[in-house]
C-alpha cells in the first residue's frame, strides 16, 4: 500500500518551520506494516522555492501527490491551513478519484462531519490520536474488511456519514516506534531554507492536557489527561537527535512540560548524567508548576528558553478563561526564570468578548511590568476561536470577519494576499473556518485591539521602563496611552493612524513620551527622561549603528570602543531606578546623582555596567586615533591628584589593558 502524508504548504516569513514530527510518526508506525510511505513537505518546498508561491501553488502541490500514485493520500489538518487542504484534495481527487483521501489533525477532528458533508472529496477523517487508527486503517483497506470496526475514524458510506466510536487513548507512549527521520528532509535543509543559525529538532515529551481554557482544544482532543515518554526514552532520542541527525538545538512538545515536578527532576538529572546538557532546549511551561530551585535545575540541564501562558492580568478575565492561577506569583516566577538565565516567552491575550477597558489595562499593565524586570519577549493575541474549544460552543454564531488573527496567517500566496478560492472558502462556512474570524469585544474596536496586540509588544520590548513611568506619571491608561501614542506618530508622519512598525517606534517614542509630559506637567518624574535615554542606549549598543563599531581593532594609535560599546553620562542614578522598577518600587521623585554607564552588546546579550568618574572620562577619548600617552595628557588636571606624570600614563595603561580584557575596548593596532 502507498501512502503520501501531506504537510500542506504554510508561510509566514517571521516563522521557521521543522520537520513534521506527527506525519514522521504516522509513516513510521505505518512503515513497520510494510506500507510504502513517503511524506511531502510543502511548507519546506515553499521555502526552498521548488513550489511556486503565487495562484498555482496548490495545483503544484497536487501533482507532487499524484506523482507518488498513493493509494491513500493523508492531510496533516490544522485550523491555518484548512483551506490549502481542501483545495489540494479536491485537485488530487479530481485527477485520480481511485485516490482515498483521508485528513486528520486537530482541526479536522472537531469538524470531522461538517467536512464530509460539505465536500465530497473527502473520504474519510481520522479524529485525535492517529498512530493506531492509521495502522487499522491501512490493514481493513488492504484487506478490504468493513471501515466500521476501525475506532476514531468518521467516513462516508454511500449518501451516509459514519463516525465510528473514538478511540481508547495509547497508554504508554514508549510502545510507539522511535520515529524514522529518514522520511523527513535532514534538519540541515530547514536550518539553511530558514535561515536558523542552530539546527533545530522537535523532541516529543508528552500528550494532553488537564485544564479546560476557554479558548483551547487541546483538552477536549486528549480528555484532560496527560501522559509522558519515560525518560529513559527521551533522552535516548536526544543522543539520536544529536549524534545522528545533526540536531543542535531542541523544541520540546509538550504543553504541561514542568507539570510534574518528579518528572522533571529525573529528565534533567539524566540529560545531565548523559552528558547532553550542551545542547539548548526550550519548552512550555505554567507559572505556577516552577520556582527558583526547579528553574535553576532546568537551566543547568541546558534549558535557555520557555514559553509562559499568561493570558491575563486580570482577575475577571481569568475567571472567564477557566484559567486557575496565583497571580500573587507571576512576576516573581518570571523574575526567577530570567534571574536564573532562561530566557522566557510570555503570551497574553486580549479581547476576549466579555472584556471591558479595565481588563485590557491590566494585562498591558502586567505585561510591561513583566518588561521591567528584562530578558522577556512578550506575545500579545487576540484571542482565536477553535473548534472544539469553550469559546467555540460559546461564540460561533457572533463571529465577524474584521481583522486576521496570529492562527489566520500563512495562506498569503498571492503577493502578500490570499488566494481568492481560499478567501471564498473561509467565507461560506465561519463555523468550520471560524479561527479566520473574530468576536467583538466590548472594550474596543478589534481594529484598535489588533493594533496594540501587534505594537504593544515592541514597547515592552525597547521601552518598558519609560513607558510604564509615563503610565504612573500621568495616571493613564495604558490602552489609552498607545492610541494617543499611535496618533502622534501618525500626526508627525502624515501616515495612517496606525502605521507604527519597529524602526516608526523607535523614532517616534521619543518624541511622543516628551510631548506628552511637557502637556500634562505632572509633578516629579523629572528622571523619566534620563530613564528614556537609558532606554534608548540600550537600543543603540544593541543596532548595527552603535558608534563603538567603527573602532573594531583600535586604531593605529590608540585603543578605540569595541563594535557595540556605548558610553554615557545620566543626571540620576539610574542602576537604583532600574532595579527599583524590577521590585515594583515607583517613586515620583529621585535626588540628582550622577551615574556613568557603559552599555555594551555582545553573543545576543546586553550587559550595563557603572563605572567611575576616571573610568568614564577615559572610554569617552578612546576613538582609536589618540594613544594612551595622549588621553593620558588630556587627562591628567582633572584625574592626576598630585601623581607624577609617567605613573599617570601607566595607570591609563593599566586601564587601557583592564578594558581591553573586558572587551569594552579594542587595544591599538
Amino acid at each position: 500500500m502507498r501512502v503520501s502524508f501531506v504537510f500542506p504548504p504554510f508561510y509566514l516569513e517571521s516563522l521557521y518551520n521543522l520537520p513534521p514530527l506527527g506525519l514522521i510518526s504516522l509513516a513510521t508506525a505505518l512503515g513497520e506494516d510494510g506500507a510504502d510511505c513517503r511524506i511531502h513537505d510543502f511548507v519546506l518546498e515553499l521555502r526552498e522555492a521548488t513550489i511556486p508561491m503565487g495562484p498555482g501553488v496548490y495545483e503544484a502541490c497536487a501533482r507532487r501527490v499524484l506523482e507518488a500514485a498513493p493509494d491513500l493520500a493523508a492531510f496533516s489538518a490544522q485550523c491555518a491551513t484548512y483551506p490549502a487542504v481542501l483545495r489540494i484534495a479536491e485537485i488530487v481527487k479530481r485527477e485520480n478519484p481511485d485516490v482515498t483521501v483521508l485528513l486528520g489533525g486537530h482541526n479536522a477532528s472537531f469538524v470531522d462531519r461538517a467536512t464530509l458533508d460539505n465536500f465530497s472529496f473527502i473520504d474519510m477523517v481520522a479524529r485525535g490520536e492517529g498512530e493506531a487508527t492509521m495502522r487499522e486503517l491501512a490493514r481493513t483497506m488492504q484487506d478490504g474488511e468493513d471501515l466500521a470496526g476501525v475506532a476514531g475514524l468518521t467516513f462516508r458510506r454511500g449518501g451516509e456519514i459514519v463516525a465510528n466510536p473514538d478511540r481508547e487513548l495509547i497508554a504508554d507512549l514508549d510502545s510507539l516506534p522511535r520515529p524514522d527521520y529518514g522520511y523527513a528532509a535532514p534538519l540541515e535543509r530547514y536550518k539553511a531554507a530558514c535561515g536558523l543559525p542552530r539546527a533545530i529538532a522537535i523532541l516529543d515529551i508528552g500528550r494532553g492536557c488537564p485544564h479546560a481554557c476557554v479558548y483551547c482544544s487541546e483538552s477536549a482532543l486528549w480528555r484532560r489527561r496527560c501522559r509522558t515518554y519515560s525518560v529513559e526514552r527521551i533522552v535516548s532520542e536526544m543522543r539520536r537527535l544529536r549524534d545522528v541527525c545533526g540536531a543542535e538545538y531542541f523544541l520540546l512538545s509538550y504543553d504541561q512540560f514542568t507539570a510534574n515536578r518528579g518528572f522533571v527532576t529525573r529528565f534533567c538529572e539524566r540529560v545531565i548524567d548523559e552528558g547532553l546538557e550542551d545542547t539548548p532546549w526550550y519548552c512550555i511551561s505554567r507559572l505556577d508548576t516552577v520556582d527558583d530551585e526547579l528553574l535553576s535545575l532546568m537551566n543547568r540541564a541546558g534549558c535557555d528558553s520557555m514559553c509562559y501562558g499568561i493570558d491575563s492580568g486580570s482577575k475577571r478575565t481569568l475567571a472567564f478563561i477557566n484559567k486557575r492561577i496565583d497571580q500573587d506569583i507571576l512576576l516573581d516566577r518570571v523574575r526567577a526564570t530570567t534571574d536564573n538565565g532562561m530566557h522566557p516567552t510570555l503570551s497574553f491575550i486580549v479581547g476576549f468578548p466579555e472584556e471591558q477597558r479595565a481588563d485590557i489595562d491590566a494585562t498591558l499593565e502586567l505585561a510591561l511590568r513583566c518588561g521591567l524586570l528584562g530578558n522577556v519577549s512578550p506575545l500579545i493575541q487576540l484571542p482565536t476561536v477553535l473548534p472544539g474549544s469553550g469559546l467555540h460552543a460559546m461564540f460561533a454564531r457572533d463571529l465577524v470577519r474584521e481583522v486576521d488573527t496570529y492562527f489566520a496567517l500563512g495562506l498569503e500566496f498571492d503577493q502578500g494576499r490570499r488566494l481568492a478560492g481560499d478567501e471564498a472558502l473561509i467565507a461560506s462556512d465561519p463555523a468550520m473556518f471560524s479561527s479566520f474570524y473574530n468576536l467583538p469585544c466590548r472594550a474596543a474596536p478589534l481594529r484598535e485591539l489588533a493594533k496594540a496586540a501587534e505594537i504593544f509588544p515592541l514597547i515592552v520590548s525597547f521601552f518598558p521602563k519609560s513607558y510604564y513611568l509615563l503610565c504612573q506619571a500621568l495616571a493613564a491608561s495604558p490602552f489609552v496611552l498607545f492610541l494617543e501614542l499611535a496618533a502622534h506618530a501618525a500626526k508627525a508622519s502624515g501616515r495612517e493612524r496606525f502605521d507604527l512598525d519597529a524602526p516608526r517606534l523607535r523614532r517616534r517614542f521619543p518624541a511622543f513620551v516628551r510631548d506628552a509630559f511637557t502637556a500634562a506637567a505632572p509633578e516629579g518624574f523629572a528622571h523619566l527622561a534620563d530613564v528614556l535615554r537609558y532606554e534608548l542606549r540600550c537600543l543603540d549598543a544593541a543596532g548595527p549603528g552603535a558608534p563603538g563599531s567603527a573602532y573594531p581593532q583600535g586604531g593605529a594609535g590608540g585603543p578605540g570602543l569595541a563594535g557595540g560599546v556605548i558610553v554615557d553620562v545620566f543626571d540620576y542614578d539610574l542602576p537604583r531606578i532600574i532595579e527599583d522598577l524590577r521590585d515594583g518600587i515607583v517613586n515620583a521623585n529621585y535626588p540628582e546623582a550622577v551615574s556613568r554607564l557603559v552599555f555594551e552588546h555582545r553573543d545576543g546579550q546586553l550587559e550595563v555596567s557603572e563605572v567611575n568618574a576616571f573610568g568614564n572620562d577615559f572610554l569617552a577619548l578612546c576613538d582609536g586615533s589618540t594613544t594612551v600617552g595622549q588621553i593620558a595628557r588630556a587627562m591628567y588636571a582633572s584625574h592626576g591628584g598630585g601623581m607624577e606624570f609617567a605613573g599617570f600614563v601607566e595607570e591609563c595603561e593599566r586601564a587601557a589593558r583592564m578594558f581591553a580584557s573586558m572587551r569594552i575596548v579594542s587595544p591599538a593596532a
